[in-house]
């Protein structure tokens, strides 16, 4: 079937649907005039993400804030958002002049549900078919051309299933938040359960408590080589390892009866190892180990392989990945996808990749020296997954005779690595089994007092590649350690002594003490992370990426040294696991999981799933009421640290509107200090907790002296939002009351070295300077939001410095009020350079300004989380807020031009 002749000179078009232009692009490519592809950028529907966005007729209905009719039958309420109409109106466009339209989106739900909505949407008048192919090149598109299907409403249903349920958790969770943690917090089906899996690996880092033991280690050499064994049996009982300690404690299980050696013992031995020689070689054991290739990438096991091999995040992983299916040009005005659908749970591989993958190993690679096949046959690997994915392909190359330097001029560094990895992969998991042979030596030696309990052996293991099979192409950290030959019953001697008539090969250089210490488990990385939901059957490979970049958002967790929760985050997970703990349960998520997976092939009816959910069945009540009956009993979330040793009060960390700050005693009359950005909860000790709180931040009040004119005490305080001056004593209990004059410390101020005569200069902010001769009117220098400022009425105009607020005086105010109003202009402070942004090549900065720090490549900007250091911020980051920068100036657009047209009408 020759797709660029198709009904030449016809006159009908077939419209062809896509997500992006990208895609829209490469396919094309593939089409004759008969075709038109256009792109629907992505969902063209959605419910409403705010109150104005919910259509008039429902807004007074108990349910309108969900986009959800909770009272029939979950019905949801799609709204076009304003950055979709343009699309629609172009979509509707395209449609007028087409005979048919083909929905080409995506394999999956998502795609499956984008399809439905577009035909929803446009009600088009033509056939409509849908088309599907998890690689876009020139024979997937024919195939799919030649099979078309209607929309699969299982598919439909189950994504809309999953979107509603997030909805009603989300909007029925995230309201708690903001009511007893912080405003703009949001709690999520799998976000909230990725969060607690965080937070409870550094509860688990928090118990433990390292314990301590030794081993002795002997250096031994043969012909210029040196190697080593490790003490690891005496008497006949076997030497404590890193396995014999419970990893969440430190402590030495219980169910272990090895010997621990302390530090004396150590060295002791390795005193006495030299007068014990000769030692003797007490067992010898060889023999060869296979091992298998991996199967080729599901959407996880590549954010994996990413994230461990690249240093991508998952997030950048599937921008990169969708490049490289959505199609490359190839010169000579070819464009292809050069990998398949990256979005898959399936590790299987066609017929005809199998066939293709095979003939490259067995053209490229043949055979090693000695005659071993680096293709033994094609490897059919099943996938684990009951309900894997729709896109039934893992992931790979397209064709897998591109190889990643014929396409290096190709492709920008970020997409030639991450194909280079998918490449090696796929080519990896069809080759031979790699062969290692490992040697075992048991060396015995008598060592201290005559007797059974003196047997001391020692191990040496050795190991050698003899076929590299499939680490050919896909290389793993490994180095031989080559070990002389032994035979049971050589003798090993001191370096320096001969037997006569015979010099053995093996000598004993020296016998040392090791002290080791076990450790916490590591935290979870982005990888580690994926993994472990991925094992426990939490969300879908799909997700992954937005759920991490939502943590991070939210700052419920930063990237340091892994993955570690904020405080913020601790506080959020604290509540939801003590008032909620069901449904941030790892469990019952995989079961809701799995219940979404039934519906999507049609074993299950999703309104009375969400039902359960939502209202409860027989066995209790659902989210709803739950939400209901335990708000009013739920206290703001404190993290407890300790008790201070000098003052005998409570230390906690509680959550600010802007930041988490330390506090002891009770609010009402405790003291109160600001937490460093970059302390974290595993460093927080009550020691450095008390130390934080007697340093001085919030000690209490300092005294700088007395003001001359009101004789009231002037006092130099901190708080959430830096250091400020006060005018007199707090009397204001209660709603109403005056408060005392405050004025804050310039942030580039040394609190140490302010003066009483200076506090009094910035408590008489603001300053009447006198009054308009021409109007009367009140004439004010302040400091404001944005600076010092002389102002008039309405009328303001900023002054240099605050030191210029304070000294000016009203003829000097009253000519620069007489000035043309400048357009206000900052100088750039740049932070910290990020180099060029990968798709556009735009130099991408951090930037310090108005209302704080953030991120620029010159035409759009981005939002730096608060209480985020800028400095931290990365490359990867920087992408994603940019991103986020645009979709948000499309959403002010479409809003302006809503205010625009409602003006009109």
């Amino acid at each position: 079937m020759n797709v660029g002749n198709r009904r030449e000179g016809s006159g009908t078009v077939k419209l062809v649907i896509v997500e992006s232009p990208a895609k829209a692009k490469t396919i094309e490519r593939f089409l004759g005039p008969d075709y038109r592809v256009v792109a629907s950028y992505g969902h063209v529907r959605d419910l409403p993400r705010s109150a104005r966005d919910i259509p008039a007729k429902y807004r007074d209905k108990p349910w309108a804030r969900y986009g959800v009719d909770t009272e029939d039958s979950y019905r949801p309420i799609y709204i076009v958002p304003a950055e979709s109409r343009e699309h629609i109106a172009a979509l509707r466009s395209a449609i007028r002049g087409a005979d048919e339209l083909l929905l080409a989106t995506d394999e999956d739900r998502e795609g499956e549900a984008i399809s439905w909505h577009v035909a929803e949407v446009l009600r088009p008048k033509v056939p409509v078919r849908r088309i599907a192919f998890h690689e876009i090149t020139k024979a997937a598109i024919e195939e799919a051309l030649a099979n078309p299907r209607p929309v699969n409403d299982r598919l439909v249903r189950a994504q809309e299933a999953r979107r509603v349920l997030d909805r009603l958790f989300g909007f029925e969770l995230s309201p708690v938040l903001w009511r007893k943690v912080r405003a703009g917090l949001s709690a999520g089906r799998v976000q909230s359960v990725a969060l607690r899996l965080v937070v409870e690996r550094e509860e688990e880092r928090l118990r433990f408590r390292s314990s301590e033991y030794w081993r002795a280690i002997a250096t031994l050499a043969a012909n210029e080589s040196e190697f080593e064994a490790a003490l690891v049996r005496v008497g006949g009982r076997r030497v404590a390892e890193a396995r014999d300690f419970d990893p969440s404690t430190g402590a030495l299980s219980g169910k272990s009866n090895a010997l621990v050696i302390g530090a004396q013992a150590a060295k002791s031995i390795a005193a006495h190892a030299p007068a014990s020689l000769p030692w003797r070689v007490s067992r010898v054991e060889d023999k060869s180990v296979r091992q298998r290739p991996r199967p080729p990438f599901t959407t996880s096991t590549l954010q994996q392989a990413a994230s461990g091999r690249l240093r991508m995040s998952p997030g950048v992983t599937m921008r990169v990945a969708q490049t490289l299916y959505d199609g490359i040009d190839l010169g000579g005005g070819d464009r292809e996808g050069i990998i398949t659908y990256m979005r898959t749970d399936s590790v299987t591989l066609s017929e005809k990749a199998l066939s293709d993958v095979g003939a490259h190993i067995r053209s490229v690679y043949g055979s090693d020296a000695r005659g071993r096949s680096y293709y033994s046959g094609p490897r059919r690997y099943r996938t684990k997954s009951k309900l894997a994915q729709e896109a039934h392909e893992a992931i790979r190359p397209t064709a897998v005779s591109r190889t990643p330097e014929s396409l290096r001029s190709r492709l920008g560094e970020r997409e030639f690595k991450l194909y280079d990895l998918i490449w090696r992969r796929t080519v990896a998991s069809q080759m031979a089994d790699a062969e290692v042979d490992r040697t075992t030596v048991h060396l015995t030696a008598a060592i201290g007092e005559p007797g059974a309990e003196n047997e001391h052996v020692f191990r040496a293991n050795g190991s050698v590649l003899r076929f590299p099979g499939y680490l050919k192409v896909w290389s793993e950290k490994r180095k031989d350690q080559l070990l002389p030959p032994m035979e049971e019953g050589d003798l090993i001697r001191a370096a320096d002594h001969a037997a006569a008539g015979r010099v053995d090969g093996v000598k004993l250089l020296k016998v040392e003490p090791e002290r080791r210490d076990t450790r916490p488990p590591a935290r979870h990385t982005e990888a580690s992370l994926v993994r472990k939901l991925e094992e426990e059957g939490i969300g879908r490979p799909s997700t992954y990426a937005s759920t991490l970049s939502t943590l991070q958002d939210r700052d419920y967790v930063r990237k340091v040294s892994g993955l570690v929760p904020t405080y913020v985050g601790i506080a959020v997970n604290q509540l939801l696991r003590e008032h909620f703990g069901k449904y941030v349960d790892v469990g019952f998520t995989a079961i809701m999981e799995n219940r979404l997976d039934e519906i999507a092939i049609g074993q299950g009816e999703y309104r009375r799933f969400l039902d359960s959910f939502y209202r409860g069945s027989g066995n209790g009540g659902g989210l709803a009421d739950e939400v209901r009956e335990k708000l009013p009993e739920i206290e703001y979330p404190e993290i407890e640290i300790g008790t201070c040793a000098t003052k005998r009060r409570p230390v906690r960390v509680r959550i600010g509107r802007r930041t988490p700050f330390l506090q002891r005693g009770q609010p009402e009359d405790g003291d109160r200090a600001q937490i460093p950005d970059d302390l974290f909860i595993e460093d927080l000790t009550i020691d450095r907790a008390c130390e934080l709180l007697d340093s001085g931040d919030d000690q209490g009040p300092i005294e700088l002296g007395r003001c001359s004119d009101t004789a009231l005490a002037v006092y130099l305080k901190s708080g959430p939002y830096g250091h400020y001056v006060q005018l007199g004593e707090d009397q204001s209990k209660g709603k109403g009351k005056p408060r005392p004059r405050r004025t804050s410390v310039p942030k580039d101020m040394d609190p140490a070295d302010l003066t009483l005569e200076y506090a009094l200069e910035l408590l008489s902010l603001p300053r009447v300077l006198g009054k308009d001769p021409k109007t009367g009117g009140e004439v004010r220098a302040n400091d404001g939001r944005y600076g010092p400022y002389v102002q008039l009425a309405k009328e303001y105009r900023s002054l240099r410095s605050l030191d210029q607020a304070l000294t000016i005086t009203l003829d000097e105010a009253l000519a620069l009020l007489a000035q043309p109003k400048q357009r206000r202009t900052r100088t750039r402070k740049v932070l910290k350079s990020l180099g060029p942004h990968p798709d556009t090549g735009a130099e991408v900065e951090v930037l310090e300004g108005r209302y704080g720090p953030y991120v620029t490549d010159g035409k759009v900007n981005g939002r730096i989380p608060k209480d985020r250091a800028p400095e931290s911020v990365t490359l990867d980051e920087a992408v994603r807020l940019l991103a986020e920068g645009a979709e948000r100036r499309k959403l002010g657009r479409g809003r302006a031009r809503r205010r625009r047209g409602a003006s009109r009408r």
